[in-house]
């Protein structure tokens, strides 16, 4: 009896007796794909990649591009990463490579490093691992948040956690235990580029021109494995548009309770994938299709929360964010993490700010605790949260500093390193109906006039407020001017000291990164 409420708690009883063993995965039978066969165009490659392999291969070592690489070659796509599996351990790879570096502890890798700067690219070593089942795993108690201190202690080898996922898989293998190990057939292929023949051991080439995702072995027992691979099937399902197999398919509810266990890091990576590769608005739709809006993703559920009378200002304004984001992937500029979160958080991080400003805190203060308040129960406590939360926190800052011109404060706030990012922030809500086209548009024509058009536009404005003024006196008593919509403080230039803003001014440079930022 306890034994199957153990099972049913898994997740286990629905698909087999209790004391049934889950299946074994099978290790496929090695096939070659010559050129003719595969199709892949040699033109796709990375050359960074291929001089890795080369230099493997010139070593006396295995080596092949993999994973998802393959796939994307296959179905004529030029990826965005290219990683490499060899036979080589990291310590082997590491030797061959002038800067190259051993990462990560639940799955050892090596990161060749080509190029410096913003225009570096690093290419992913992973070793073949062997594959082992659960039943012959090193099991800790409880899952990788509660049994760290065990962990720590295992650095190799193969370990298990009580639901039955992977948390270490340091064990080398040959390269067929290393294809079965693997999630998908899609993502279990290797291609030698100095050959160009393609290896496959689940039917891989066939599923990819057949548009099908398909789970290598018993789907509930990989997914127990890793729980990701639940949210790895809603992308690959968006950014492809395959079609998933109805046996990898039919778990997925009730294995996604699993997802709970994996660390808040983890899926926080997962979720900036799916919103950052051109399929954001495809990748919420898996998500609803599937039940898993909610729960999985805090951010997300507030954000896409349908609210009382269907489209609310909160939807209109995450589904232009989206939309904006699968633009710009498609044009190949890049995306920030900070400005998405800046745009998934933006209303939840005003209701806050609102309230303590009500409150009588400061209005600096208050976007304090309103930025920290969003993060803490929306995204937890992740790597690099306090550059996100600055970044973010700078982006929310220019916005009433753009809705409120002055001759003085415009050349500084275009100045700043991430004025980019706050103008397209801008023109996001002006797009939404939350600030006036106007006023986007007059930033856009200052931003990208030239030195004599933004005189003009700055002598317009000193015009202006000289008027204001000269009115302003003529009306006794009259009341101050009301605050821009949606803003709840207006931050001005002016407080600072007049040595600072000068400063500023000298070196209001005209921004180079368009687009580069958001």
């Amino acid at each position: 009896m306890i034994r199957k409420f153990i099972h049913r708690l898994l997740g286990r009883g629905a698909d087999a007796p209790a004391d049934a063993a889950p299946a074994p995965i099978p290790l496929g039978t090695r096939r070659e794909f010559t050129r003719e066969e595969h199709g892949i165009d040699p033109a796709l490659l990375d050359a960074n990649a291929v001089r890795v392999v080369r230099t493997l291969k010139e070593a006396g070592y295995e080596a092949y591009v993999v994973g998802g690489a393959v796939r994307d070659l296959i179905v004529g796509l030029r990826p965005k990463d290219f990683d490499v599996a060899t036979d080589a351990t990291p310590e082997q790879v590491k030797a061959l490579f002038r800067r190259a570096f051993i990462i990560g502890r639940r799955f050892r890798l090596v990161h060749v490093v080509f190029g410096r700067g913003r225009e570096h690219e690093t290419i992913e070593v992973s070793t073949f691992r062997a594959y082992l089942d659960a039943a012959a795993a090193e099991q800790v108690e409880g899952n990788e948040k509660t049994a760290k201190s065990q962990l720590a202690q295992r650095s190799t080898g193969h370990v298990v956690d009580a639901s039955g996922r992977v948390l270490r898989d340091n064990v080398w293998g040959p390269q067929v235990e290393d294809a079965a190990r693997r999630d998908f057939t899609i993502n279990a292929m290797y291609y030698d580029p100095l050959t160009q023949v393609v290896v496959d051991y689940h039917g891989g080439l066939a599923d990819a021109k057949a548009r099908l995702i398909r789970m290598i072995g018993d789907p509930p027992t990989r997914y127990r494995e890793d729980p990701v691979r639940i949210i790895r099937v809603v992308r690959f399902a968006a950014k492809l548009g395959f079609t998933v197999e109805a046996a990898t398919e039919a778990p997925i509810p009730r294995m996604s309770a699993l997802l709970a266990n994996v660390p808040v890091s983890r899926l926080f990576d997962e979720m900036v994938k799916l919103l950052q590769t051109g399929h954001a608005l495809a990748s919420v739709e898996q998500l609803r299709k599937r039940g898993l809006e909610r729960g999985v993703f805090p951010v997300l559920e507030v954000a896409l929360a349908p609210g009382p009378a269907g489209t609310t200002p909160r939807e209109t304004f995450v589904r232009l964010a989206l939309e904006d984001t699968d633009k710009r992937v498609a044009e190949g500029r890049s995306v920030a993490p900070s400005f998405l979160l800046a745009c998934l958080l933006w209303h939840d991080v005003q209701q806050r700010w609102s309230a303590s400003r009500e409150a009588g805190e400061p209005a600096f203060q208050a976007l304090q605790q309103a930025v920290e308040a969003a993060f803490e129960a929306r995204i937890g406590d992740i790597s690099g949260r306090g550059k996100l939360a600055a970044d973010m926190r700078e982006i929310w800052l220019m916005q009433p500093r753009f809705e409120r011109r002055t001759a003085a404060s415009v050349p500084a706030l275009l100045a700043q390193p991430r004025f980019r990012a706050g103008y397209d922030f801008l023109r996001l809500r002006a797009d939404a109906g939350e600030v006036s086209a106007e006023l986007a548009d007059w930033w856009e024509d200052y931003h990208l006039g030239s030195d004599e058009d933004r005189e003009a536009m700055l002598r317009e404005l000193r015009a202006a407020s000289t008027t204001r003024v000269r009115r302003a006196g003529a009306e006794a008593g009259a009341a101050a001017p009301a605050a821009p919509v949606g803003v709840d403080v207006v931050l001005d230039d002016a407080a600072a000291p007049a040595k600072r803003r000068r400063r500023r001014r000298r070196r209001g440079a005209r921004p180079e990164a368009a687009g580069g930022e958001a």
